[in-house]
């Protein structure tokens, strides 16, 4: 695998997405960029890592916020735009990676080696696997689940020219509830290996 490869895996909360994204960074032995992003953003420019945590995978406050000749007073759209620069700077080097979330199946459509996976499940099945890593009650689960899901929704349908969760912006859509975690894993390194080989 010498070529470049990018592999992008959005996610609904409780489907198993970021476990599936860290396995498949382990298999090809290449760096994974989700919530760690924001640690090197910071680090690489020297800044608050606990300001910019506040405004994390957060869509732009449209009553506190504006924008005049492109340029926006947003806290949210700065952390969005220097993650989505960091993310564009990987490509560019020509590294390998994988990539949780942050719009990347939008942000790093230009670049060949991308691969553009969404990893779904059943409702009960995502509700009850948060009740069981969070220990919480059916209801509070989810509560839980539909927030979340709502914020990952917001936050990529206002960066992203295509919606969150469409089958036609992804390569393969994998609904991990059906055939459990670890098979979802198995089908898309399959399908990636089908791609980059």
């Amino acid at each position: 695998m010498a070529k470049q490869f990018i592999i992008s895996i959005g996610r609904e909360y409780g489907s198993g997405g970021r476990v599936i994204a860290e396995e498949l960074a382990k298999r090809y032995n290449v760096n994974l960029y989700g919530k760690n992003l924001l640690d090197l953003v910071a680090k690489e420019k020297d800044l608050n890592l606990d300001k910019l945590k506040k405004y994390d995978e957060k869509a732009r406050n449209i009553w506190l916020s504006r924008s005049v000749d492109g340029f926006s007073n947003s806290p949210e759209d700065t952390v969005a735009q220097m993650q989505f620069d960091y993310l564009k700077e990987r490509a560019n080097s020509g590294e390998s990676f994988v990539v949780l979330g942050r719009c990347a199946s939008y942000v790093l459509r230009e670049y060949d080696g991308l691969v553009k996976i969404f990893v779904t499940g059943e409702k009960d099945a995502k509700i009850k696997r948060i009740a069981s890593i969070e220990k919480l009650g059916y209801d509070e689960a989810e509560a839980l689940v539909e927030k979340r899901n709502r914020i990952r929704r917001n936050y990529h349908n206002y960066y992203s020219k295509e919606k969150w969760g469409d089958s036609r912006h992804y390569d393969l859509i994998v609904n991990s509830s059906k055939i459990g975690i670890d098979n979802a894993t198995d089908v898309i390194d399959t399908y990636i290996k089908s791609i980059i080989d």
